[in-house]
């Protein structure tokens, strides 16, 4: 008898995404719909591991952003072990972490979004891709990779290496911090910070220009999440979890242990990935987004000087309501950049930072374990069970691009409705709205490792629910 084992299909959660487009008796768009049909099953094949294992398992579910999922998942384990891990450590963990968003955020404007805003939206797709932004301006795509590089550099010099560290153990992390790799980091950050400040005058500049279309597009009414300091500042690494609704009242701040009473996931039978919904006001009333949009419009204020200024000019965009288009995610990321940019240099002038006391030890001592970050593209959560040896009975992942599912299909079927023809389909049309997906920088690897396109199919259907034309792009 001939074994087989068949791995159908094999890809990444950040894998293809597919969009279908439903059409009228007029050839009208009537719905839309963004489609991730992959699945991966980390949550699964995690049980049965010993629980200190999980910071370099669960780092491998993204190439992209390893270090949230790394850090995460070093948070839930100190809940396991009960431990308070020392200052120094915390430094650490948050000082890769503002690596991470540097390098993640510089690389997702200037080299995914940049293309539409710089060469614009209808430019030839032969061009519209970071080649294209070469060409038209070596200058600043040379800076931006100098940005992206930076990022990583901090991750290697305090991590050990740029990708899947084994930095953060339960009760801290495993190396204190060398004077060279201090120096080397600050060196660079007033370079950094001027290359930051110039993407922001061009995400302003285009607003200034194309402020009907940023108002419109892919403009529709959620709740927003995002973790925030005691004082209602904007942070990224610790904090608490605070839900605002779609008019900018804060509904509820809790810490991270207690999301299960706040948010629940519901499942649809055209999507594998969740959709997560704050639970007191039920699906789909309860729906939010999170990430940089979401972030700015919960947080009161950001705590660096720089990054705090142009926080004001973002909310006077609202006049003091939430900020509602999607492409005001890139004008939001840009200005995380400069504040990661800031947080960076305040860590290293902490006297703290260079401190041996990295580690505590401690033993099993709790059932569950918890851990909350905001990653680049939004909150993630890691919440682990073990048994008295600390073996895992079951994980809860709630990644960042989950608890953005329904705002994409959402922002989908906007921009599909606002701009598809679907007697007379064009390039442009198509482009806009995977711009609208690209606004949420969701964690698909095609997204991320293409040449400034994600690979998509795009189906649009007639009334009878025939299929009328499919455009591929891989």
């Amino acid at each position: 008898m001939e074994n087989k084992i068949t791995i159908s299909p094999v890809t990444r959660i950040e894998g293809h995404a597919r969009v279908t487009i439903h059409l009228d008796e007029d050839g009208k768009v009537k719905n839309a719909y963004f489609h991730v049909d992959q699945f991966r099953g980390f949550e699964k094949f995690s049980e049965g591991r010993h629980f200190s294992e999980m910071p370099v398992i669960t780092e491998r579910i993204c190439g992209i952003c390893p270090i949230s999922h790394h850090l995460a998942s070093a948070k839930a384990c100190d809940d396991i072990l009960g431990v308070d891990i020392p200052k120094t450590a915390k430094l650490l963990r948050e000082l890769i972490h503002m690596g991470q968003i540097i390098q993640s955020h510089s690389m997702h404007f200037f080299e995914l979004a940049g293309p539409d805003l710089i060469l614009g939206w209808d430019a030839d797709p032969r061009i519209r891709n970071v080649v294209g932004l070469i060409q038209e301006n070596p200058e600043l795509a040379l800076k931006a990779v100098k940005l992206r590089k930076y990022g990583q550099r901090i991750i290697e010099l305090v991590a050990g290496r740029r990708i899947h560290p084994t930095f953060a153990v339960p009760g801290g992390v495993n190396n204190a911090l060398s004077p060279s790799a201090r120096d080397e980091i600050m060196s660079g950050i007033d370079e950094m910070i001027s290359y930051i400040k110039e993407g922001i005058k061009i995400a302003e500049d285009y607003i200034e220009k194309n402020r009907d279309l940023c108002n419109k597009f892919a403009s529709f009414s959620t709740g927003y999440m995002g973790l925030v300091k005691d004082d209602g500042s904007l942070e990224l690494y610790d904090g608490k979890i605070r839900f605002m609704d779609k008019d900018g009242n804060i509904l509820k701040e809790f810490k991270g242990k207690y999301y299960l009473k706040y948010i629940g996931e519901r499942v649809e039978d055209w999507s594998y990935l969740k959709f997560p919904f704050y639970k007191p006001l039920g699906y789909p009333d309860g729906v939010y987004r999170v990430g940089p949009l979401a972030r700015l419009n919960v947080a009161d204020k950001i705590s660096t000087p720089l990054a705090n200024e142009e926080f004001k000019k973002f909310k006077a965009i609202g006049y003091g309501k939430p900020v509602e288009g999607s492409i005001y995610y890139h004008y939001a990321r840009l200005i995380e950049t400069l504040y990661a940019l800031e947080r960076t240099r305040e860590i290293l002038d902490d006297p703290d930072v260079m401190s041996q006391d990295v580690l505590v030890l401690g033993n099993v001592s709790n059932e569950e374990g918890i851990g909350v970050v905001e990653a680049p593209r939004g909150t993630l959560i890691h919440h682990y069970w073990v048994d008295e040896k600390g073996t895992i009975e079951k994980v809860n992942l709630i990644v960042s691009t989950g608890h953005n599912n329904w705002a994409m299909s959402k922002a989908v079927e906007e921009v599909a409705k606002a701009f598809v023809d679907g007697k007379n389909l064009k390039e442009g049309m198509l482009n806009r709205v995977e711009g609208a997906i690209r606004c949420y920088d969701p964690c698909l690897s095609c997204s991320t490792h293409a040449i400034g396109k994600m690979p998509i199919v795009v189906e649009i259907y007639d009334n009878s629910g025939n299929l009328l034309e499919s455009v591929v792009r891989d």
